[in-house]
């Protein structure tokens, strides 16, 4: 095995990025109970961030941004539904154009999973006034319908051959799988075939084995570990790495986990590798002294009044029994995860490319996993659903190190793209954190920006809502449109996010300090492209 040393040639990535999990559900993170070596080890020998926030706390919004840099706003993707244009640059394509292999494996979620109408429609035409041609019926032409925005639908994957266009956002190569749980699909299900033609008769929760969990979407998949999803990534992705191994090119390398996104089914021997017994019962059960804000409550008795959508994937309550549920079988398709990642490692470290590779570690958004009563993610803007891990492990940057300074999923192009020296695109909002890295590092951003929106009308103010947050060293800050209820939390005094400061007189300088910060990153956020061509 040879080794090149840092720094003899351009540096190789691997993203690694799972999918629904919370910051705080690593071994390296302070897990009490988690074991994730594979994945502290890459903490080890790199830059662990405690204060790593999401740009939005849905899947396609968040991933969007992890794409392109820019802002849901910005990029389009403002809510799950929408495809990210073909026709926006995304770091992946300048990787590409700079001559590096890329490669996606596993998850993309750029385009819909589901066949399934939207929500949100058009206003209905006004009586008596003509409704536009359909091209002009919206302010742009941009038409992200048709077959290649869907590719990662069930039926784009019911033809014979059926396969990713490429290149696909950039991505020169792609092994994708689509949906969560073990109903998954894409390459995975050719995968799957191939090993073992009556597997896909063992797939959902109608195939599953019996258990005794009440929590909803909890099933036991008939699928053995070692043809579970997971695995196919790992087995994959080494497959990916053997076959360039005499490759001269530089590699970007995304292994893209669908786990450990609900349903909760870890497979084999990590269905029990965790019991609820040991999880903590969740803060919210225990005081009496909290009252939820209306939108917590609204969604808590829709619950208790039989209402909830169950197997959906907003926000759901929870008791306290499921919650312990569902933090045991996270924690089981994380290890499983975990696993895969130390495969790949191994991969990695048998290529002799370990010393010019740079490995990423990250994920969409988080989990409520009983938190404040909840389970899944919406609109609430908790840190169990914004504060996410990610780890960055250089082989030309000080190991063992941890940073309490600010990043966010918008800074992870810049930052890519700055380790490998390519001059960003026009248009790119976020900043590089390689300056905030190590010891020594220095942070490159005071606070973090969110934004959400949803298709589906809020209980409250019967408008599709959309909030915008802010967190800083201290406090997290969001305003929701059309409503004067708004959330302001000290994070250092209240972690849990119990005690809503929002209509404190005492507070109001405050408030009205962190609202000026807002005002400045809507206005620092605002799209700079297409850039001028002239002086008018």
């Amino acid at each position: 095995m040879t080794t090149r040393q840092p720094g003899s040639r351009r540096p190789n990535f691997i993203l690694f990025i799972t999918d629904q999990h919370r910051a705080d559900y690593l071994g390296c993170y302070g897990h009490p109970i988690l074991r994730t070596p594979h994945i502290d080890s890459i903490a080890a020998r790199g830059t662990l961030y405690e204060k790593f926030y999401v740009a939005s706390p849905v899947c396609m919004p968040n991933r969007a941004t992890l794409m392109t840099g820019r802002m849901p706003a910005v990029h389009g993707v403002r809510s799950n539904g929408i495809p990210l244009s073909q026709e926006t640059v995304t770091f992946v394509d300048l990787l590409r154009d700079a001559g590096y292999d890329t490669a996606l494996i596993g998850k993309s979620h750029l385009q819909n999973f589901t066949g399934i109408p939207a929500m949100s429609k058009p206003a209905v035409p006004r009586e008596g006034y003509r409704q536009p041609s359909a091209a002009l019926r919206q302010a742009m032409r941009i038409d992200v319908s048709g077959k290649t925005y869907g590719q990662e639908q069930p039926a784009y994957w019911e033809e014979a051959g059926a396969h990713i266009a490429t290149p696909f956002y950039g991505y020169g190569h792609v092994e994708i799988v689509t949906g969560h749980g073990d109903a998954v699909g894409g390459d995975y299900q050719n995968w799957l075939r191939a090993k073992d033609p009556k597997a896909l008769d063992l797939l959902g929760p109608k195939n599953s084995l019996p258990h005794d969990y009440i929590v909803p979407q909890a099933y036991r998949t008939r699928i053995p570990e070692e043809l579970y999803s997971t695995n196919y990534l790992g087995d994959r992705a080494e497959a990916y790495l053997k076959a360039r191994k005499s490759d001269d090119a530089p590699f970007f390398l995304t292994v893209s986990f669908p786990d450990p996104h609900h349903p909760f089914n870890p497979p084999g021997k990590y269905w029990d590798m965790y019991k609820p017994e040991q999880f903590p019962v969740p803060e919210a059960f225990q005081r009496n002294d909290w009252t939820p804000p209306q939108h917590v409550q609204n969604t808590i008795e829709e619950r208790a009044s039989g209402k909830a959508q169950l197997h959906g994937m907003r926000t759901i309550g929870v008791s306290a029994r499921e919650a312990q549920e569902a933090q045991a079988l996270t924690c089981g398709m994380i290890a499983c995860i975990d696993d895969a990642i130390g495969r790949v490692l191994k991969a990695l470290d048998e290529s002799g490319e370990r010393d010019n590779t740079v490995i990423i570690f990250t994920t969409d958004h988080g989990d409520h996993l009983g938190d404040h009563r909840l389970m899944l993610k919406g609109a609430e803007q908790y840190q169990s659903i914004l504060h996410v891990p990610f780890i960055w492990s250089d082989p030309a940057a000080p190991a063992a190190a941890r940073t309490e300074a600010i990043g966010s999923t918008i800074d992870i192009p810049a930052t890519i793209l700055d380790r490998a020296r390519i001059q960003p695109y026009v248009g790119l909002q976020g900043k590089s954190l390689l300056p905030a890295m190590g010891p020594q590092g220095k942070p490159v951003r005071d606070c973090a920006f969110v934004q959400y929106e949803h298709q589906m009308a809020d209980k409250d103010v019967d408008t599709m809502p959309r909030w915008h947050t802010i967190v800083d060293a201290r406090y997290r800050m969001t305003v929701m449109s059309d409503s004067e209820f708004g959330e302001l939390y000290d994070l250092q005094n209240d972690p849990g996010e119990f005690d809503n400061l929002w209509d404190r007189p005492d507070h109001a300088p405050l408030k009205a300090k962190l609202m000026e910060r807002l005002v400045q990153l809507e206005i620092e956020h605002t799209d700079t492209v297409p850039y001028p061509t002239g002086r008018a």
